[in-house]
C-alpha cells in the first residue's frame, strides 16, 4: 500500500511504516496463538489433539472463515495415525469437534480406511492402526489433507428387527469437498456417516414400500456396529455423535484437516529407514501406533490407480445373487 504525506520528514514515513507492519505482525501472531483453554487439551495423550494436527486444522478454518467458505463457529480435525482402541478398551478418541467461540474441544471415535489386498499389492490395514493411505478411487483407504464438509444425502439400507418388529433404517451421508491431494474426494464418494451398516440376510415382500423391488420386495438384515474400526476410506462416527456432526454442519458447511498428509507419511517412512527418531526429525505419529506398523506408506493416485483399474478388469463376471425370501 502506497502512502501519502502531507508534511514531515522521510524518516517520519519510515517509523510510520515500521509501526503500521509491527502492529500487523503483532495481530497475526496474537491470532495464530492458541488460547490457553485450548492450550490444555493440546497433546498427544488420549483425548489431546497433536500440535501439529491442531495448527493446521485452525488454519485451514481461519482461511475458510476469511473467504466466506464458512461462517460455522466450529470446525473438525482428525488424527488417523491414532490408535482405534485407547488405553480404557474403549473406542480411540481420534476425531475433533472444537468450537472456539463456545470454548468447547470433544475428542471422539473415528473410522479410517480398511484397503485392499489385492494379488499384485497388498494395501490392507489392520484393525487397530493404519499403516497405508491413499487417494485412489476404490482403493478404501484414508486420505488426509484440506475438506469442506458438503450436503447430506440419506438413503434407506433395508429393514432390521428392533423390539420384536421389522422398522427401516435409513443412514445419512455427509459428502466431503477436497482440496489439492483430496480433490477427487467426490469421485471416491468420501465422507462421514454412522458406523453402522445393515448386513443383509433375506428379503420380504412388501409392496406399498417405496423402496421395494419390481416385484414388491425389500431386503431385511442386522445391524452391524464397527464404531471406531475401519471403513471404505470414510470417516465415521458413533450413533450418536454422527447424529450431532450432521445437525452441526446441516447447511452451515465446515472445514476438516484430516492427519496425515501424503508429505508427512513419506517423510516419517524416511526417518523409519534412516533409523531416526521420529520425533528428532521434527515430524509426528502416534508412537504405539509406529512401533505396530513399523513405517507408514502413501500411495498415490498415479501409482495405485492403474493397480485397482488392472485388478477390477480381471474380475470374473458374476450372476446377480437373489437374497432367500424372509420366513
Amino acid at each position: 500500500m502506497l502512502l501519502w504525506f502531507r508534511c514531515g520528514t522521510l524518516g517520519t514515513v519510515f517509523a510510520v511504516a515500521s509501526t503500521l507492519m509491527m502492529n500487523s505482525a503483532f495481530a497475526k501472531q496474537q491470532s495464530d496463538e492458541v488460547p490457553p483453554w485450548l492450550q490444555k487439551h493440546v497433546g498427544t495423550a488420549e483425548g489431546q489433539i497433536a500440535p501439529v494436527v491442531l495448527q493446521r486444522a485452525r488454519a485451514l478454518y481461519r482461511k475458510k472463515r476469511q473467504t466466506g467458505a464458512t461462517r460455522n463457529p466450529c470446525y473438525f480435525a482428525m488424527d488417523a495415525t491414532r490408535p482405534s482402541t485407547g488405553p480404557s478398551g474403549a473406542p480411540g478418541q481420534r476425531f475433533y469437534i472444537i468450537c472456539e467461540n463456545n470454548k468447547t474441544f470433544r475428542a471422539v471415535s473415528s473410522g479410517y480406511g480398511n484397503g485392499r489386498k489385492l494379488p499384485q499389492a497388498n494395501f490392507a490395514n489392520g484393525r487397530h492402526c493404519a499403516r497405508h493411505f491413499s487417494n485412489a478411487e476404490g482403493s478404501k483407504l484414508s486420505a488426509g489433507g484440506y475438506y469442506m464438509t458438503a450436503e447430506t444425502r440419506t438413503s434407506f439400507k433395508g429393514y432390521y428387527t428392533r423390539s420384536g418388529k421389522r422398522v427401516p433404517f435409513y443412514r445419512t451421508f455427509l459428502l466431503f469437498d477436497g482440496e489439492g491431494e483430496t480433490r477427487n474426494a467426490r469421485e471416491r464418494a468420501i465422507g462421514g456417516h454412522q458406523a453402522t451398516f445393515l448386513k443383509w440376510q433375506c428379503r420380504m415382500q412388501q409392496p406399498d414400500s417405496s423402496h421395494a423391488d419390481d416385484n414388491g420386495y425389500v431386503p431385511v438384515g442386522r445391524l452391524v456396529d464397527y464404531t471406531s474400526g475401519r471403513s471404505n476410506g470414510c470417516t465415521t462416527w458413533s450413533e450418536e455423535v454422527s447424529s450431532e456432526i450432521i445437525a452441526l454442519v446441516e447447511g452451515n458447511p465446515t472445514s476438516l484437516y484430516i492427519y496425515p498428509e501424503g508429505r508427512d507419511i513419506k517423510a516419517v517412512e524416511r526417518a523409519v529407514n534412516n533409523k531416526r527418531p521420529v520425533a528428532q526429525a521434527g515430524l509426528y505419529w502416534n508412537a504405539q501406533c509406529l512401533k505396530q506398523i513399523g513405517a507408514p506408506k502413501f500411495w498415490p493416485k498415479r501409482t495405485l490407480q492403474p493397480v485397482i483399474n488392472r485388478w477390477r478388469r480381471s474380475l470374473p463376471k458374476q450372476p446377480q445373487r437373489e437374497l432367500p425370501v424372509c420366513r
